[in-house]
Formats: structure tokens, sequence, C-alpha cells
């Protein structure tokens, strides 16, 4: 079954990227429909001749003070930033807004999820790495959130806010 699974993840990437090679520079969204992965409940185990499990996911669900909220796969804080346009396919943050707000990175080709609902995709950077998107919007750390849990970001500036599983900004305070 999982097998079957990873094929038809693998058809549906390489269509999405195939379908992303269309030069209109947006975002590559990813589906996030398949079964939740389970990977912080049980350690990774592979069996031989195989490619290892994934370790974590790249964008997970997490319960803070501001409700649930997306989190990376060691369980840091993701903001979204108002003054970016979604599906733009860049980001509105540069120079040094990058020091304090550092863009989330997919860890592979085909971002991984457990619990985010809303599409999830990726925007190249500068640099050519892959910036994590959610509904077509860039997301960020920020640097002053120091451990899991941390949502000090929250409302920065008047610009700066959580995202909720959905893909939904949490505009609210934590």
């Amino acid at each position: 079954m999982k097998k079957h699974l990873r094929v038809g993840l693998s058809a549906m990437a390489l269509a999405a990227l195939l379908s992303g090679c269309a030069g209109t520079g947006g975002t590559t969204a990813y589906s996030t429909t398949a079964a939740p992965t389970s990977a912080a409940a049980s350690p990774p185990t592979s069996a031989p001749g195989s490619a290892p499990a994934a370790a974590t996911a790249d964008l997970k669900v997490a319960e803070s003070s501001a409700g649930q909220i997306v989190v990376d796969g060691k369980g840091m804080s993701v903001y979204y930033y108002t003054k970016d346009v979604k599906d733009s396919g860049t980001s509105a943050c540069t120079g040094g807004c990058l020091d304090a707000w550092p863009p989330v990175l997919a860890a592979a080709d085909t971002p991984t999820v457990d619990g985010v609902t809303g599409t999830v995709g990726t925007i190249a950077t500068p640099d050519g790495k892959k910036q994590l998107t959610i509904n077509g919007m860039p997301v960020y750390y920020y640097a002053k959130d120091l451990a899991a849990g941390d949502i000090t970001g929250q409302g920065v500036g008047g610009v700066w806010y959580l995202v909720a599983p959905s893909g939904e900004m949490i505009t609210a305070a934590g």
C-alpha cells in the first residue's frame, strides 16, 4: 500500500513540476491529500534495500496559545508577510528583512506535510533554493523565535502573522 501511495505521489509531483514549466514563474504546488505521516510518533525505519524514511515532515501542525498553527519539522513557527503577493512566485522580504525573517526552505523537491490542509508548494529564492509556500504565499521563520513553540513574531510591525493549518493567516494575538 505504501509503495502504491509513493508511486502515485511521485506521479502527481512530476505532473505538477511539468505543468509548472510553462514559464509562469509562479508557485509550484504539491498535493496535500495524502495520509499524514507519523514520523514524530515513531522513529524512521527502512527495509533492507529501500530508501530511508523521511525523518520528519517539512511542515506540520502544532498547538500554540494562538490555536493550531503551522510549524516546521522541528516545531519552529512559520509566518506570512502581508507585503507578499499571493501566487506572484516571489518574496517581498529581501536584503536586511531576510536577517530577521529567513525563508522556510524545502528539505526535498517535493515538500512533505503532516496535518497541513492548505496547498503547499515552493518558489525559487534568489540563490536557487526552494522556499515553501502555503496557498501561494511564501513562509518565513522569525529569528527571535529561539525554541519550538515560540510565537514571538506574531503581529510584528502589523505585517507578520502565524499560519493556520488551512493556510489562513492568523491575525488574532496569541
